[in-house]
């Protein structure tokens, strides 16, 4: 069943009955009762504190909780100026859905500015709504990212892939492309409404990437802001982000193949401007079970090894095979080896027309071993230093960029599995 929008007529209704707004902030959520009150709270002080002046509304959508996280968010008082729409949305379930609702929103309420915040945040403050907003009201910035002070290990598939790869193709450094929290202008609003996505994908899960490369091949101006430490419900790289890292790769390599025109001119990167906070607040540690990370890599290889052999080139495999066999103590999986995986995992991606979905799968034991080797290089470090770390891994990432582009023409006659 398709959708042209993701509005039900209840919510269309209400938005029609306010007419038009100044601000509109989107709360997409998904059984968030213990959190959600406290998002709601802060985004409407927020908004009287430093918009006063401005009609303001926000707009949670949800995803058809099944706990008390619609009756929650309607009882929640907010400032009496302003407007306070509960929907859920139709469509896909997903992220992208509650999205496509509040870019619809956003275009009929005629907003000067839109952000959108994650409906798990425990540190979101009155400030994140100004940080957010003000880019695009004061400095005619069409798409803000945010910047978070992360613990090292809170973002490794950011840190090891999204951020590296989204800077190498696109020469932008947006440092957190699927961070979660947004600020858009009202024609980028309609831009990503406009788009023909809402099927696939990035209706479920690949919103923020998707938002991000948008933004960026579209000639929007794109800046940052610091928002300070974000606390949420985060997750053991070893123990929950397997499912994540499929799916953020499929969108990945999906983008990679409708803008190959584009990041092939691109070389080198450029940083953006970027706003908002300043401070030395810690994030909370988070901690990580190394064992259990080469454990799942060593497993992995165990399974598709002899794929393995035959999907990447011989220096790779080598150095896979070679990982295979050391301890977590000893552990380490070279940054050069990890890019040329990568590198040649797209290149495979765009030459197979079939099992596109496969190759991704099986690659997920190598994405443990990066994190892994991450995990021991940095064990001893600071999340400041292990920072520059990852800057440093993305320059590699820039370096090695015309071995992508070969093996992207050249890979053309690989083998695909039946």
């Amino acid at each position: 069943m398709g959708y042209n929008t993701a509005l039900r007529g209840y919510t269309a209704k209400r938005l029609e009955e306010i007419g038009s707004a100044d601000l509109l902030v989107g709360i997409p959520c998904y059984n968030n009762e213990q959190t959600i009150s406290h998002v709601i709270q802060t985004v409407t002080h927020g908004l009287a504190r430093h918009f006063g002046g401005l009609r303001c509304v926000i707009l949670v959508a949800d995803g058809g909780s099944t706990d008390d996280t619609r009756e929650t968010a309607r009882d929640f008082q907010i400032k009496p100026w302003q407007e306070k729409v509960v929907s859920i949305y139709r469509g896909p379930a997903g992220k992208g859905t509650a999205l496509r609702s509040v870019f619809e929103a956003a275009d009929m309420l005629n907003v000067q500015a839109c952000a959108v915040v994650d409906a798990d945040l425990r540190s979101i403050t009155s400030d994140w709504v100004r940080c957010l907003l003000d880019p695009v009201l004061e400095k005619g910035y069409q798409f803000v990212a945010p910047v978070y002070l992360r613990h090292k290990y809170d973002g490794t598939i950011t840190n090891n892939i999204v951020y590296c790869l989204t800077r190498a193709l696109y020469g932008l450094r947006v440092r957190q492309p699927i961070g979660g929290d947004f600020a858009f202008s009202r024609d980028v609003a309609e831009f990503f409404a406009g788009k023909r996505v809402w099927e696939t994908d990035v209706a479920r899960y690949g919103i923020d990437i998707w938002m991000t490369t948008m933004a960026i091949t579209s000639g929007f101006k794109v800046c940052q802001s610091n928002l300070g430490v974000k606390i949420h419900d985060a997750k053991d790289p070893g123990q929950h982000l397997g499912p994540m890292f499929r799916q953020v790769m499929w969108v990945l390599l999906s983008l990679m193949e409708e803008f190959e025109g584009y990041w092939k001119a691109v070389r080198g990167s450029r940083s953006v401007e970027t706003f908002g906070f300043e401070g030395t607040l810690r994030p909370e540690p988070i901690e990580v079970d190394l064992s259990g990370i080469v454990e799942r890599f060593q497993t992995g290889f165990g399974h598709f090894g002899s794929l393995w052999k035959d999907l990447f080139s011989a220096d790779c495999f080598e150095e896979i095979r070679r990982a295979a066999e050391l301890k977590a103590g000893e552990f380490t999986f070279p940054l050069e080896t990890w890019i040329r995986i990568l590198y040649e995992l797209a290149a495979t991606f765009h030459a197979w027309k079939r099992n596109r979905f496969k190759i991704v799968e099986i690659v997920t034991p190598l994405y443990y071993a990066r994190v892994a080797s991450f995990v021991r290089q940095t064990l001893d470090m600071s999340s400041e230093e292990a920072e520059s770390l990852v800057e440093d891994q993305a320059l590699k990432f820039e370096e090695e960029k015309d071995y992508l582009i070969r093996v992207w023409d050249e890979r053309r006659d690989v083998a695909e599995p039946q």
